[in-house]
């Protein structure tokens, strides 16, 4: 494939030149590493709140934007987790099967055990809940025979088969596990382009369907459809293409700038083109090409004028995870918050893997708040991302 432009090219040039590339060829979960004190970022000075601004209201709606990973496979109406979503209108949560730090089992034991906590989260969520997890099959299978559940095989196998059927079949069986369970969130399929084997967060774990863009993208339809009609949404991950990298963001900061082509964009276009997506996850890596200051996920250029702008994606954009430590090793918690808003995000998730932190929601809710007092995220930007969600995840 073609590598990108060169040193020279202006950023401008480059994404209206990832526009007419993917028109042009027919268009179409996280480290043990300390978090940083939130305190470490500048704080935001917050001035009074303007007579119109209903901050309880406005709280909701931040804590609506939120997906949160938490410990326990029972919870109880004391737990963090329970208030959070009760009382502060927390959006999301999302599952996995060991506890990164303790390696101990987090939140699956069994099918009947699992099914009840999800009854217990979604009895306390006032308007609904959404749980997600990451049920790619194979070896990114938080749900599989440790844990009572089937055995998947993985989005490299099925590429492999190129069968429309063996796709819908596969696809349909997860999907009726999740639904089974309750869940309603699956971060997958991966869109992702294989076109270095050797990369340890995607070839090397069988996560992509293949490096032929027309094989990824028919498997990837397939597979959204199918979840669609068992009433799942999906996220096309990792944006705008991770497969060219020769690290994993979870555990590293990760630069693509060498080694990232245009043509990894074409599996989303083609997807966002065709109506097909439901949510585009952002990654983290680091692209200089696109960016050469910020990481993609916190980039306006990025998620704003590429995504939205030259690729004309509407619709949620949802992070990889903000505690991996591609983005910790270099901001603070509140600062990498207010710099994914600025650039355009939905949906910020927090697995609470790499590190552990009871108190995520009610501080990142106070702090986007403040960046809202000051006028530095607009309150019609938060309304925005809201209906986004609500559009796919209707409140009951």
């Amino acid at each position: 494939m073609d590598g990108v432009t060169g040193d020279g090219i202006s950023r401008r040039g480059l994404l209206a030149g990832a526009g007419a590339a993917v028109a042009a060829a027919g268009l179409g979960a996280c480290a043990r590493r300390p978090d940083p004190a939130a305190s470490a970022a500048a704080p935001t000075t917050p001035v009074a709140a303007g007579p119109t601004l209903d901050e309880a209201a406005l709280r909701k709606k931040i804590a609506r934007m939120l997906i949160v990973g938490f410990r326990g496979a029972q919870v109880g109406p004391d737990d963090w987790i329970m208030k959070d979503i009760g009382e502060r209108g927390l959006g999301g949560v999302i599952l996995f099967d060991r506890d990164q730090l303790t390696g101990e089992s987090r939140n699956i034991n069994s099918p009947a055990q699992v099914t009840e906590l999800i009854k217990t989260l979604q009895g306390a969520a006032p308007h609904g809940l959404i749980v997600s997890i990451d049920q790619e099959g194979g070896q990114i299978a938080r749900l599989g025979p440790q844990n009572g559940f089937p055995a998947t095989k993985s989005q490299a196998e099925i590429g492999a088969l190129d069968s429309p059927p063996a796709t819908r079949a596969w696809a349909g069986g997860m999907a009726q596990t999740l639904v089974g369970i309750g869940v309603n969130f699956n971060f997958a399929p991966v869109a992702d382009l294989a076109v270095n084997p050797s990369n340890p967060a995607i070839a090397l774990l069988g996560r992509s369907f293949s490096a032929d863009p027309n094989v990824v993208v028919s498997c990837a339809t397939d597979t959204i459809d199918t979840y669609r009609k068992a009433q799942v949404r999906t996220s096309i991950k990792h944006f705008p293409g991770l497969g060219s990298a020769t690290g994993n963001t979870d555990f590293e900061a990760v630069d693509v700038t060498d080694t990232w082509t245009r043509a990894e964009i074409v599996p989303f276009q083609r997807l966002i083109q065709s109506g097909t997506a439901d949510t585009v996850m952002v990654t983290h890596f680091l692209n200089r090409k696109l960016d050469p200051d910020r990481p993609v996920s916190l980039s306006h250029a990025v998620v704003t004028d590429l995504l939205r702008g030259q690729l004309g994606w509407d619709g949620v954009v949802v992070t990889d995870d903000m505690q991996a430590v591609a983005i910790t090793s270099r901001y603070a918690r509140d600062e990498a918050t207010t710099y994914a808003l600025e650039a355009g995000v939905d949906q910020l998730v927090f697995c609470n893997q790499a590190v552990y932190d009871p108190a995520i929601v009610t501080q990142t809710v106070e702090h986007v708040l403040g960046l809202v007092r000051a006028g530095k995220i607009p309150a019609a930007q938060i309304d925005r991302s809201v209906a986004r969600i609500d559009a796919l995840w209707p409140p009951r």
